[in-house]
């Protein structure tokens, strides 16, 4: 059972070594959920001599006013022989044999913290003593609770204090050890009021009484000490501390002892009292309870740390990687974050992740919508037809057909294709650049570094540009390779076609009647409609080809050689992350060490027990 104290002082330890001592914080607090037994008392109870007889040493600071001005986390070890000596957290390769060094170091510590302003601080002071005259045990000694502040502290002393014991003592894992002095009315005692107020069927705190010595002549504690005067769960202890003239004679702590034991075995009132009081009993007592109560905590430990485990690594993968000190670290790191950045487009494209989808949209209805919306059959009217060829006929009349009639009525159709084409073109690189902003969103160490973010933004835009430039080139040049050149076979079909039907020929007299330029803008529309479908399926392969194609392939190329060519200086500029993200991602880091050490602790006096 002592392992499981041991596990207590060493997780306590880390948790104050990484600044964690149960302050409010955005980080999880391993000490909250550690059992403790906090010591409460006013000034003057005698909270200090308990303690002192406990641990069997002087060490702790005396004088007037507030002595206690940060938490002290006293951690007990028995140990079999050897002389005793303490240890300071803070001091961890100093082992002090002198307690009158121990007191000096305390008040020097406390001072590092608070500075010469008799303030208080709740950053704790750890000590361990080793000694054979201790149980194991840890107790975590707080200010005294006061009515008055004295010369050079603030007016607010009094609540600061009060603030600091209610918040280690309001936890449900605190022990609540109330110390209270006999020869003063129980209804006034300051450690009573403030853990009724958080415990108020008693069922954390242990009540020890003092100074029963010193109680008015005719008067005894005895309804206190039997739990009538104010029940509690567990009985009430009564200790008898060294006299001022003990003190001052420098009396034995262990003498002390013997002289406790002896006045509640030969005083009258509690001699049926005498085998539960004294500091020894209290000592061995508190030792027992608070090895159960870590015992029964383990299961709930385990799975709070698991818990907590998970969470902080899922706060570190969010956070992402530390930067790297070096220029080639950096710019691995640089080119890690951008392929992640390009994955993420590419699966935008690929169905992976949605968006690629409306490329597909564009060419399956955007382009087919806008080809039929060009009304080819209007601009073929018959005025337009005879206007056409008459002006392609110049000063001579065709003789045979209106081949130049044909061509320009042809060009002067498919031109109209241009728009839609370019229209596609457009369309998808305002689909591109969408998911270039969406594959932005979603990479997190994009969120992490904004300039870098903003660079990337821009080369990829920069790049997503170029395409459409080629694309709308290469797409254009299709419409006009079908102006430059016209199917031939479509029209050597035509007079075969035409004399299973009837006569294609006419006299000179009538080739600008209107029977005639109906039947030449039929077969312009036939052609163009043709060309329609040619184009139709073969602008939607162009602009894939230079765009999304190549979007896919090479969308960061053009950064990243220029990214190889910037020194370490440049690329730190682009790692410019948050102060307060580095700060957080370094508090999560050692907390997680915490936990993880904490687990395996944990965990080893689990499969102990």
């Amino acid at each position: 059972m002592e392992n499981l104290i041991t596990l207590v002082n060493k997780l306590q330890r880390a948790c104050t070594a990484l600044g964690d001592h149960g302050e409010e914080s955005a980080l999880p607090t391993l000490w909250d959920s550690l059992p403790s037994i906090a010591v409460v008392g006013g000034q003057s109870s005698g909270k200090s001599s308990v303690l002192e007889s406990i641990v069997g040493k002087d060490f702790l600071p005396r004088g007037a006013g507030i002595v206690t001005r940060r938490p002290l986390v006293l951690q007990l070890h028995r140990i079999d022989e050897g002389k005793e000596y303490a240890e300071f957290m803070h001091l961890p390769r100093k082992k002090f044999t002198d307690f009158a060094a121990v007191r000096k170091e305390i008040s020097d510590e406390t001072d590092r913290e608070t500075g010469q302003s008799k303030q208080i601080s709740s950053v704790p002071i750890h000590l361990s003593i080793f000694s054979p005259n201790v149980v194991n045990l840890t107790l975590v000694d707080l200010p005294g609770l006061t009515k008055v502040a004295i010369d050079g502290q603030s007016e607010s002393i009094v609540q600061d204090i009060e603030n600091m014991v209610r918040a280690y003592i309001e936890k449900p894992n605190s022990i609540i050890l109330a110390i209270s002095p006999a020869n003063q009315d129980l209804a006034t005692s300051d450690a009573i009021k403030m853990s009724r107020e958080v415990d108020p069927k008693g069922e954390r705190t242990f009540g020890v009484l003092t100074k029963i010595d010193l109680m008015d002549k005719g008067t005894n504690a005895v309804d206190i000490l039997e739990g009538r005067a104010y029940k509690l769960q567990y009985p009430w202890v009564g200790v008898v501390n060294r006299s001022q003239a003990d003190i001052n004679k420098n009396v034995d702590m262990i003498a002390a002892r013997r002289k406790e034991k002896e006045y509640f075995q030969n005083c009258p009132e509690y001699s049926h009292l005498a085998s539960r009081m004294g500091c020894e009993h209290l000592g061995k007592m508190l030792s027992k309870h608070l090895e159960t109560v870590i015992k029964s905590r383990i299961p709930s430990l385990q799975s709070l740390v698991n818990k907590t485990i998970l969470d902080l690594e899922t706060e570190l993968s969010r956070l992402g990687k530390p930067i790297a000190a070096d220029a080639g670290g950096k710019l691995y790191m640089i080119m890690e974050i951008c392929r992640a950045f390009d994955q993420n487009f590419k699966e935008h494209l690929d169905g992976i992740r949605p968006g690629g989808d409306k490329v597909y949209g564009v060419f399956d209805n955007q382009l087919p919508a806008a080809l039929k919306r060009l009304h080819f059959d209007k601009h073929l009217s018959m005025e337009n037809v005879r206007k056409l060829i008459t002006e392609a006929d110049g000063y001579q009349p065709h003789l045979i057909a209106p081949e130049q009639g044909y061509r320009r009525l042809i060009e002067s159709c498919i031109v109209f294709i241009r728009g839609p084409a370019e229209a596609a073109v457009d369309a998808v690189h305002s689909i591109l650049k969408e998911l270039v902003q969406k594959a932005m969103g979603e990479t997190m160490e994009l969120k992490q570094y904004p300039t870098l973010r903003v660079e990337v933004g821009n080369a990829a835009f920069e790049s997503l540009e170029r395409l459409r430039e080629e694309s709308k080139r290469a797409t254009l040049q299709l419409v006009d390779m079908e102006c430059g050149y016209l199917t031939v076979e479509f029209f050597r079909k035509l007079p075969q076609d035409a004399e299973k039907g009837g006569n294609p020929t006419h006299s000179i007299f009538d080739r600008y009647n209107d029977s005639y330029l109906r039947r030449v803008g039929s077969t312009v529309l036939q052609y163009v409609n043709m060309t329609c479908a040619t184009l139709r399926n073969s602008i939607p392969k162009s602009v894939v080809y230079c765009q999304v194609r190549e979007a896919k392939r090479s969308l960061l190329d053009f950064f990243f050689t220029e990214l190889g060519k910037k020194e370490s200086r440049q690329l730190a500029k682009l790692l410019d992350e948050d102060p307060a993200v580095m700060q957080r991602r370094n508090n999560i880091a050692k907390r997680l060490e915490l936990y993880r050490s904490a687990q395996t602790e944990i965990d080893a006096v689990a499969w102990a027990k």
